[in-house]
């Protein structure tokens, strides 16, 4: 991987540490969000890798007064799965203009599939001390940035980010549940 320079706005993506640490903390949430719009792990895949490429090329141009590099790759992630949905659109019979409307509106799983996400996501959430457990319910499942995070909880970003590094780091070592 080529390193890029990058300007005084940069999203580290550039570099292999950055990069790493990315795929590390995020790669995880852009996979279960492409999932979630398209319904199939192949392209969900393919969603990720595209995203963490437009984001590599654009590394220069992250902005951090407008957010975090988690919503900006998050925004990266939305239009490619608009790409993704319009491509299949042009292929008879693959996906109807529904499946366009459900990926732009934000897509809803039927009952079943949130009501078994939820459980599984509370059993996983459960085996959390609170603090972790609080940190990442605010991150993740409300997609709330780091600062306002802590600005709620009373203390500095550093903390939340580090209940949430760890909170990640166990759940990544419990065996699959699913």
């Amino acid at each position: 991987m080529t390193e890029i320079p990058c300007g005084a706005h940069c999203a580290r993506l550039c570099t292999r540490e950055g990069l790493a640490e990315v795929l590390a903390t995020d790669r995880g949430l852009l996979h279960w969000r492409a999932i979630r719009s398209l319904g199939d792990r192949g392209l969900a895949e393919h969603a990720v890798q595209e995203t963490l490429l437009r984001g590599w090329r654009a590394c220069g141009h992250f902005d951090e007064r407008k957010g975090t590099v988690r919503a900006w790759l998050a925004a990266i992630e939305r239009n490619v799965l608009v790409d993704i949905v319009r491509a299949r659109a042009v292929r008879p019979g693959d996906v109807g203009w529904d499946d366009i409307t459900e990926v732009v509106t934000g897509g809803r799983p039927d009952f079943a599939d949130g009501l078994v996400d939820g459980l599984l996501v509370d059993q996983l959430l459960a085996r959390l001390p609170e603090p972790q457990r609080a940190a990442v319910v605010e991150v993740f499942l409300r997609d709330r940035g780091y600062r306002e995070v802590a600005a709620d909880f009373g203390v500095p970003v550093g903390t939340v980010k580090t209940r949430v590094h760890y909170a990640l780091r166990s759940l990544r070592q419990l065996p699959d549940v699913a």
